[in-house]
Parts: C-alpha cells; sequence; structure tokens
C-alpha cells in the first residue's frame, strides 16, 4: 500500500475505532429505554387492572365497611336501625349538615338504615327468599323478593352513599311527621347533594323499584359509582345468593342498578 494512501485511511480508521464503543453504547441504551418502557406500560396495566378489580369488589359491597378508614360510625343520636351504622365520611359529614339545617326549621332527621354490604343483603335476601311458600317455582320466588329488596351485588347501600330516612315504610310518609320530613327534604336535601333515588314510577323512569320516599342519595360520591358499576359490573359478577341463576332474564344492571330517578344519575 502505498504510503500517501496510508496516512489518508489511518486517521478514518482510527475514528471508526473510536466511534463503535459510543455506538454500541447509544444502541444499548436504546434498548435498555425501550425495555424499561415496556416494563413500564406491563406495570401500569398491571396496577389499573388491579384498581379495577379493587373497585368492583368495592361496588359489589364485598367489604366489611368497619375495616375501610373512608367509613365512618353513625353518631348513637342519630341511629335509629338498631344496630351499628356506617357511611362514606363524606356522607355522613353532608347528613350532619343537613340534620343541623332541618332541625332549626323543626324537622327531625334520623337513620334508619345506611350502608348494607354483600353478606348484610345477603342475609335480607335469603331469609325472605327461605319464608317464601314451597308452592311457588324459584322464578316466582325471585320475582317476589326482588319487588321489595335488592339482589345482593346490586344494592347501592353497599357504596355508603345511600341513606333511609327516619322509616322505611311508605305509610310513615301519609302521617303528618312523615310529610313534614319528605316535603322538608324535598325542598333542601339537593344543597346538602342528596336526591331521592327512587321517584314515582313514569315516562322517566319505567322500570326499578317502586317509589321510596326514605332513600336518598349523595350525589357527589354516588354518581360517579353509579358510572363505575355500568363500565366495571357485569351480570356474571352479581352472584352467590338464593336465585341467582336469574340474574341474566332480569336485566339487573340497566333495569335496576340505573334505574333510578334521572336526576341521580
Amino acid at each position: 500500500m502505498e504510503k500517501n494512501t496510508l496516512k489518508k485511511i489511518l486517521p478514518a480508521a482510527v475514528f471508526i475505532l473510536f466511534l463503535i464503543p459510543a455506538v454500541t453504547s447509544s444502541l444499548l441504551d436504546l434498548r435498555q429505554r425501550q425495555e424499561n418502557e415496556i416494563i413500564a406500560a406491563q406495570l401500569l396495566a398491571q396496577q389499573q387492572a388491579e384498581a379495577k378489580a379493587a373497585e368492583k369488589i368495592y361496588l359489589l359491597g364485598q367489604f366489611d365497611p368497619s375495616q375501610r378508614s373512608d367509613f365512618t360510625v353513625v353518631p348513637a343520636n342519630y341511629d335509629i336501625g338498631g344496630y351499628t351504622m356506617y357511611l362514606r365520611q363524606e356522607t355522613l359529614s353532608a347528613f350532619l349538615e343537613m340534620a343541623a339545617a332541618a332541625q332549626k326549621d323543626g324537622v327531625d332527621l334520623k337513620i334508619a338504615s345506611a350502608t348494607r354490604n354483600f353478606d348484610y343483603q345477603k342475609n335480607l335476601w335469603n331469609n325472605k327468599w327461605n319464608a317464601l311458600p314451597k308452592s311457588m317455582s324459584d322464578l316466582e320466588k325471585f320475582q317476589n323478593v326482588l319487588e321489595y329488596s335488592a339482589v345482593p351485588g346490586t344494592s347501592r347501600h353497599h357504596w355508603g352513599t345511600e341513606i333511609d330516612f327516619n322509616n322505611a315504610n311508605p305509610q310513615y310518609f301519609n302521617t303528618e311527621e312523615g310529610k313534614e320530613v319528605y316535603n322538608w327534604m324535598s325542598q333542601n336535601a339537593w344543597e346538602y347533594g342528596f336526591c331521592q333515588t327512587y321517584t314515582a314510577k313514569g315516562p322517566d323512569r319505567p322500570t326499578g323499584y317502586d317509589e321510596e320516599k326514605w332513600h336518598w342519595s349523595y350525589l357527589p360520591l354516588s354518581i360517579g359509582f353509579t358510572e363505575d358499576y355500568k363500565n366495571l359490573v357485569t351480570e356474571a359478577d352479581i352472584k352467590g345468593f338464593d336465585g341467582d341463576q336469574f340474574v341474566a332474564q332480569a336485566n339487573l344492571i340497566q333495569n335496576y342498578v340505573l334505574g333510578i330517578n334521572p336526576k341521580c344519575l
């Protein structure tokens, strides 16, 4: 090789020798970044899946409210349910503020029922089921109990956002006291975030439970839970009680969970 040619090639060769480690390092860095991005995406997907699973458990009421920091005990002076009751902290705070305002107007607000988890609702449901005549078919039993009680896993009382006020009996609201309570709630409850969940049936609410003047929902929380229920829970998730084989044909999510006062959605 000619001397002049060698002089020309040598600097380029030296440059390439120095460049190879830098290129190799860059490629390794790129590969590592790509691997890190894949791992991060997988971790995020796992976290999202776990969050959805936890939210579904919550929506179905499969938890103990006494073990959750976001629930609190209903004060004894407002508790007329005959057992220790729990509500979401936000719901109880709004209730206490509303009860104080009602008291100034001479209306006494109490809590007849609050959070009822899956196990509590299942006990209510199964007891009513087993009390029905044996001559009834299982489908007839299912339809009979559903008329007055929510299927376990579909009750909004699972969420800690629902309150039954004063007396869960339609006849109470025909009394003078009951009328005063309902009239005050109808005029003022919205100011504190509460909405009557089951109004009288009509064109705007053709399905679901009959009117319940005692049942009110705390909207700042329940609107989100209602939407989450619609998106996360399927009829296959509603099971584990007497008659659960009839869940699918009852279209429970659309007709009952979502069959509420449109103003509460």
